[in-house]
């Protein structure tokens, strides 16, 4: 995985499904952000199809060289947990049928890479990756600005990673 390339961050959602695109290395630019939506009286079948199609165009249109996304943790709530992750599966499936690499953190790791350690609060995340990504306010909403963070983890990552295996 090239480190200067496109990373698309995602965070997963029935609802809203949080996307950040970023380009650069250390100094990483805002490519595009936003929300693929879905609808509640509709059936989780055609949610999930709403948002397996936002993500293979935003894979087409952006052609990242990684999709980084955050790790299934164990939510407290179990309703959460099963709806989060059917969202994450197909993302990873419009990953792999367009042989993107897929990269999962934990969230104690996406704090750790964006704000220097693994228990900072939401308002400070938030006010990190504006100040990493030289925008004038936070990125809103908040599924956004968790996408942008994980972009910017993977991206901030990959280099180290690259150079201890070397």
């Amino acid at each position: 995985m090239q480190h200067h390339g496109v990373t698309l961050g995602i965070d997963p959602g029935t609802a809203r499904l949080g996307y950040g695109v970023i380009a650069g290395g250390m100094q990483p630019q805002l490519v595009d952000a936003g929300l693929i939506e879905t609808w509640p009286d509709e059936p989780m079948s055609a949610r999930l199809v709403t948002l397996y199609e936002g993500v293979v165009e935003l894979i087409e249109e952006f052609h990242p060289d990684a999709l980084a996304i955050e790790q299934l943790f164990f939510a407290r709530n179990v309703t959460t947990a099963i709806t989060v992750g059917q969202a994450r599966g197909v993302v990873l499936l419009a990953a792999a049928q367009a042989n993107v690499p897929i990269a999962e953190y934990t969230p104690s790791e996406i704090k750790y890479a964006i704000a220097g350690y693994g228990k900072a609060d939401k308002p400070q995340m938030q006010e990190m990756v504006r100040m990493i990504l030289n925008l004038k306010s936070v990125p809103q909403p908040d599924d956004v600005a968790d996408a942008l963070a994980i972009a910017i983890c993977h991206n901030q990552t990959v280099p180290f990673a690259e150079r201890s295996t070397q």
